[in-house]
């Protein structure tokens, strides 16, 4: 199946959150939080007030309780306004900790 978003809509797939702590700890998968960051997996074409700088393949960070969770579209999808994303990152985070 494949989704278009409309308007300054962004298709996200979370990225799975790391369940062993550092000290080498095993966290249950009932146990974790949702992530805060994906990947942009579907874009819409902006609107009329504010054009979309988002594209296809970016990694983002958004808010916690951002966006709809999109259980047809797959497992672990996020549909979020353009303005509910914080920001892109260019490092993975998760690699420098």
């Amino acid at each position: 199946m494949k989704f278009n978003p409309l308007a300054d809509r962004v298709l996200v797939k979370r990225v799975s959150a790391a369940n062993i702590t550092a000290g080498g700890i095993l966290i249950p998968d009932n146990a974790l939080e949702k992530p805060q960051e994906g990947i942009v997996e579907a874009v819409g074409p902006g609107s009329a007030d504010e054009p979309m700088v988002l594209k296809v393949g970016d990694h983002v960070l958004f808010g916690r309780w951002s966006g709809v969770e999109a259980r047809a579209v797959g497992d672990a999808h996020v549909i979020l306004k353009q303005s509910e994303v914080f920001g892109t990152l260019s490092v993975d985070l998760r690699a420098v900790a």
